[in-house]
């Protein structure tokens, strides 16, 4: 039966964009469910901006697939979440509506893009939310504030109604405070989708199981590397023994693409990110453009207006790698290397099936500490392969560091989600809350 839910929660963290007060629900899998939606997400119900000025005022006139699916399921979608400009971001401090707070500590970042679903989740203003994950973007802000985020194998969901960054590297996912409600998001929005086709038939109907006896766990040591904090690297260690303790067979291995992975990475998809927001140029989509000045001075004048200073380096950078005389000595290579990423991780699950590390290299800093725009690229290079490769990677808290929470990150195979799933459930359950 069809109702209607109060959404009355305080938002003191900035999670929110735009929220509704009365959400209308009805029956199914999520009835009664408030559920989050980050703000590159297309909403009819909603102004869509992807965190910039550039998009402020404009409501999709569809829902993405994955909203559809949602109300479907009887959830409620009571708003749209804070998030870094376009998806542009480690922190959710690059959004023009100023940055999100990390419950968990309101001085630290709470990790991005989708920080604004993560905050919401963390803070119990909603139960599930949704986030899109480029290089990270689920993980990242899943490990800094102590809850569960999962970035699907790509093309397991449909990323219809998603507002392209970068196409071939970007993936919508969940969040929640449990893997078990991580799983039970995944049943309703895994389904084909004939408007995506990177959409694969692959519905997700799994059971949850807390038995990982005689699974393979490699732990490549690059993700112990330089950079990484002892404090954390043990946190997680000690998650990885206690896998081994329910019976999973660890061992030690090596990943030698991780030195060329953060570069394929932000060579990829700056490049893809200057080809999609192309069309922000006051005509198609933007700010209205002054039609009484020459083309090239009005379209300047909207992009810098409308577009931030991070969104407009990625796209000057990305222009300069596909620039002719350049594509080759970026853009090539920065293919050649995303290949032996996934060849890396085909060499490792012939061995294994599930690979474990840190999601964060270190735990949530302050608000503003970094400034510098390379150190904060840096701290993507844990998450950014499973992108790379398409591969499922989730995150759960297995412990913390000066009172904030660390991620264990385990990857799998692709379209095997549910063994990724698996892993963290047996942990979650064995570990209890880490929050």
């Amino acid at each position: 039966m069809a109702e209607t839910l109060v959404f009355d929660a305080e938002d003191p963290y900035n999670a929110f964009i735009s929220r509704r007060d009365r959400v209308p629900c009805g029956e199914g899998r999520l009835s009664g469910c408030m559920i989050a939606v980050k703000d590159n997400i297309s909403t009819r119900a909603f102004e869509t901006t992807c965190g910039s000025r550039i998009l402020k005022g404009y409501t999709p006139p569809y829902d993405a697939h994955v909203v559809t699916l949602l109300e479907a399921a009887g959830a409620a979608i009571v708003g749209k979440t804070n998030m870094d400009e376009f998806g542009m971001g480690t922190t959710t401090e690059n959004s023009a509506f100023g940055p999100t707070l990390n419950p968990r500590d309101t001085t630290r970042v709470p990790g991005g893009s989708s920080g604004g679903s993560a905050a919401a989740v963390a803070a119990g203003m909603v139960r599930m939310a949704l986030g899109s994950d480029t290089g990270g973007s689920i993980r990242c802000p899943a490990a800094f504030c102590g809850i569960v985020g999962l970035k699907p194998t790509y093309g397991r969901v449909s990323r219809f109604g998603l507002v392209a960054y970068a196409n071939s590297l970007e993936q919508i996912g969940p969040l929640a405070g449990t893997v078990e409600d991580v799983s039970r998001m995944m049943e309703v929005i895994t389904a084909h989708d004939p408007w995506d086709s990177t959409s694969v038939c692959a519905p997700y109907t799994h059971r949850l199981s807390g038995d990982i006896r005689g699974i393979r766990i490699g732990v490549p040591a690059e993700f112990f590397g330089p950079g990484v904090d002892p404090r954390v690297a043990d946190a997680v260690r000690k998650a990885i023994d206690t896998l081994a303790s329910l019976g999973a067979e660890v061992t030690e291995c090596r990943m030698p693409s991780m030195e060329y992975a953060l570069a394929a990475y932000y060579v990829t998809c700056m490049s893809e990110a200057s080809s999609n927001l192309a069309r922000y140029d006051g005509v198609r989509y933007g700010l209205p453009s002054d039609y009484k000045r020459a083309w090239h001075d009005a379209f300047q004048d909207v992009r810098r207006a409308g577009f931030g200073k991070e969104v407009r380096r990625r796209i000057m950078l990305g222009t300069f790698a596909l620039s002719s005389g350049y594509y080759g000595r970026y853009y090539g290579k920065a293919q050649v290397a995303r290949q032996n990423v996934k060849a890396d991780f085909a060499r490792l699950f012939d061995s294994v099936d599930l690979i474990a590390g840190p999601t964060m290299p270190t735990v949530a800093w302050k608000l503003r500490e970094k400034s510098d725009p390379l150190s904060m690229y840096l701290s993507d290079i844990l998450t950014v392969p499973a992108n790379l490769a398409g591969v499922p990677a989730i995150s759960v808290p297995c412990g913390s560091v000066d009172a904030m929470p660390v991620g264990l990150q385990l990857m799998g195979r692709a379209f095997e989600d549910e063994r990724v799933i698996d892993a963290a459930y047996a942990y979650e359950q064995e570990a209890g809350p880490c929050r």
